[in-house]
């Protein structure tokens, strides 16, 4: 079975990109990541950050996109994925002011027609959940579970963040089995034991990471992406915590 690699998502590192994204960038292929998740490109065209990545042997996983580029700029997202060698693109947050039911009804509809766009294109378009999804509708389901059922699977395939589905008292594991060969992206967090719920760096919280990765393993993820959104820490000795955790599992 191939090893799947892992990507660092750059959000994580948003004020030590905004001072040097090119010393970023170098420290994160430094520390044994295999690729990065943007979240942006640092004031950097598509073909200078392509540059940086070659010269520090890094893989462009996935962009996350604000839904209003994807709606206002998708061609344009298109090719700069495909200038920096990016096969996903990732819509990443809904704003509180678009979470009505009838503003997931015109997601939904929007995420597949530009999912299609993106499929001619050679481009995956991915939904990235939070846990505000995870409210249920009248007849039950999640709004996430909308999202996903009511999208065609080819043109819509989902990045499962297993930190927000743990906060929202869902299993991972049973959501990526739901959606099993549909979530090439996961995203691996870990959450405190407290009632703060904290993010928390991988093997130090109470998400099963051990079971996420042997799910993934069985299930088609294409990769695992590290995200921490705060950190107590420095950001870089937060996502090197849980590297070496990784590492000490033997999937690095």
């Amino acid at each position: 079975m191939a090893r799947i690699p892992i990507a660092v998502q750059m959000y994580t590192l948003r004020e030590e990109s905004a001072k040097d994204f090119a010393g970023t960038l170098k420290k994160v292929a430094e520390l044994g990541f295999d690729g990065v998740e943007f979240a942006g490109f640092g004031g950097l065209t598509a073909k200078e950050v392509r540059v940086l990545l070659d010269e520090f042997g890094l893989q462009a996983a996935a962009s996350h996109i604000p839904l209003e580029d994807l709606e206002n700029n998708l061609f344009q997202v298109i090719e700069d994925q495909k200038i920096v060698g990016s096969s996903y693109v990732v819509c990443p947050y809904l704003m509180p002011d678009r979470r009505s039911k009838e503003d997931y009804k015109a997601l939904i509809s929007f995420l597949d027609q530009a999912g299609e766009t993106c499929r001619r294109q050679g481009i995956t378009l991915c939904y990235h959940n939070h846990d505000f999804e995870l409210e249920r509708l009248s007849n039950g389901r999640t709004f996430l579970e909308a999202i996903f059922d009511r999208t065609n699977p080819n043109n819509v395939k989902a990045e499962l963040d297993v930190y927000w589905l743990t906060k929202a008292g869902e299993k991972p594991v049973e959501w990526m089995n739901r959606y099993k060969n549909r979530s090439p992206l996961i995203h691996l967090k870990d959450m405190t034991t407290d009632g703060e719920q904290f993010f928390a760096e991988l093997g130090t919280g109470g998400v099963d990471i051990k079971a996420v990765l042997k799910t993934g393993a069985e299930n088609g993820v294409e990769w695992w992406v590290v995200e921490q959104d705060m950190s107590r820490r420095s950001p870089f000795e937060s996502i090197e915590i849980s590297m070496n955790y990784l590492k000490t599992l033997q999937i690095k």
